[in-house]
């Protein structure tokens, strides 16, 4: 199970409302103007959301396991796992997908704790490699697994929406760890079952 989310005090709130209608204000506009009126409390209701990864512990879900899987010895990945993070040098959204794989010795965890690992760590500011790293970090540390690949695929709002202004990009990072990292052929399939370079 997560933490408990941190106790917020009302004088910490009332300074986060504070400080965003202090940007609108930053900004050029009026925060008391119908249509923003409301908008502080919805930010930072809205930041509570986007960064309750702060309020987790991940590895909490990766703590129950099952050993009775048939003898099951080949490549568990889920793919595909979408998620949001926001980067921490201009607090842009980051949008992307997770692949995260591991060969386990003698567990195996429930998939959709995978999922709640990708989302607890991207629910904080965040840069890509962190993130992959972290994720397959976190899943070598509990699992104890033969090996553990975490491929993600994210588009950048600090380069597609400003800057650069280079929409229609997006970077790929990865962390190999045990076989994936030094047995080529586990690799390969690992490569291919994910669908990279097809």
């Amino acid at each position: 199970m997560a933490e408990a989310p941190r106790e917020r005090t009302e004088e910490e709130r009332e300074r986060a409302l504070e400080a965003v209608r202090e940007l609108i204000r930053w900004i050029g506009d009026d925060p008391k103007r119908e249509g923003l009126k409301d908008t502080p409390r919805r930010v930072v209701d809205a930041y509570l959301e986007y960064f309750q990864g702060y309020d987790e512990c991940p590895e909490t879900y990766l703590k129950r396991t099952f050993e009775q899987v048939g003898g099951y010895d080949e490549i568990v990945l889920l793919k595909d796992i979408p998620f949001h993070s926001h980067c921490e040098h201009h607090m842009a959204p980051i949008h992307g997908k997770a692949h995260v794989a591991y060969l386990p010795t003698d567990k195996v965890v429930g998939i959709s704790k995978l999922a709640r690992v990708v989302k607890a760590y991207a629910r904080r500011l965040q840069v890509q490699e962190r993130l992959t790293a972290e994720i397959a970090d976190c899943i070598q540390k509990v699992l104890e697994p033969q090996g553990v690949a975490v491929v993600i695929e994210a588009s950048h709002a600090c380069m597609t929406a400003r800057g650069v202004n280079t929409p229609g990009v997006s970077m790929t990072t990865s962390r190999m760890m045990g076989v994936f990292r030094t047995d080529q052929k586990a690799r390969e399939e690992l490569v291919k079952l994910i669908g990279l370079g097809a």
